[in-house]
């Protein structure tokens, strides 16, 4: 496969999962194994919309000793490996704990291209969505299948950049089946003019392959902490490695 036909996806990783210093190699594991984009999650102690495998990686990342502070930093060295836009995905707790317009403006100085906060909905945002207009950083709202038309214009009426698709409701990590309803769904929201990005449940190359057409780029997560968890044990080069691989696997290579 050419580099002109390489899957292009965003991957999930937990900072300082398993540890600051790995989280460092993962990273680079992943834009060397042609990951387009990087979602970085700052772990919290109650992530709701995040299965088991995030949810442990979350807890070891927290007992690891992360802070916000040092998260930001952890982003900062990241954006500054290359040309691969980081993600920052947290929760409510942490952003309004730190204060909205605090936080965004962090996470501008530390080069990030846009902030996923899942249960800071439209509508019900702490005033999250006016804040990043006003400082001009990317707001990237989720949404399900089972949202309405009129909602999905509400959306749409933003005028955001991006868009999560979750590709069914839930926490992540089940294996999600592509369905015709999923697909439908998904070209509806290409249909808004944000770039859109789907995740929830995939875990491997056919998968992103069948998504592919249908959105900007495909979202693997659980997956990939899972590849990190088997190799937790060894050394840094050894998980560098195994991400590395797996990455350029998805990436159809």
């Amino acid at each position: 496969m050419s580099n002109s036909e390489k899957h292009r996806i965003m991957t999930h990783m937990v900072a300082f999962y398993p540890d600051r210093v790995q989280s460092l190699q993962v990273a680079r594991a992943l834009i060397d194994g042609g990951a387009s984009y990087i979602e970085l999650q700052f772990p919290f102690s109650d992530p709701t919309a995040d299965g088991p495998v995030i949810q442990a990686a979350c807890g070891r990342a927290l007992e690891a000793g992360f802070s916000l502070h040092e998260g930001f930093e952890l982003a900062e060295s990241i954006a500054s490996m290359g040309d691969v836009p980081v993600f920052i995905m947290t929760y409510a707790n942490p952003v309004i704990a730190m204060g909205m317009e605090a936080f965004i403006r962090r996470a501008l100085k530390a080069g990030v291209e846009g902030l996923i906060v899942p249960d800071l909905v439209p509508g019900a945002d702490e005033g999250l969505y006016a804040a990043g207009m006003t400082a001009g950083m990317p707001i990237v709202p989720v949404v399900v299948p089972t949202i309405s038309g009129d909602r999905l214009d509400e959306i749409a009426s933003l005028k955001e950049k991006y868009l999560y698709v979750a590709l069914r409701s839930g926490i992540t990590g089940r294996e999600t089946r592509i369905s015709p309803e999923i697909i439908s769904f998904l070209d509806a929201c290409s249909g808004t003019g944000m770039l859109s990005f789907g995740g929830f449940g995939i875990r491997n190359a056919e998968q992103i392959a069948a998504l592919q057409p249908h959105v900007h780029a495909p979202v693997i997560g659980s997956a990939l902490v899972e590849v990190i968890t088997q190799h937790s044990g060894e050394n840094a080069d050894s998980i560098y490695t195994a991400v590395r691989d797996f990455t350029r696997r998805l990436c159809g290579e």
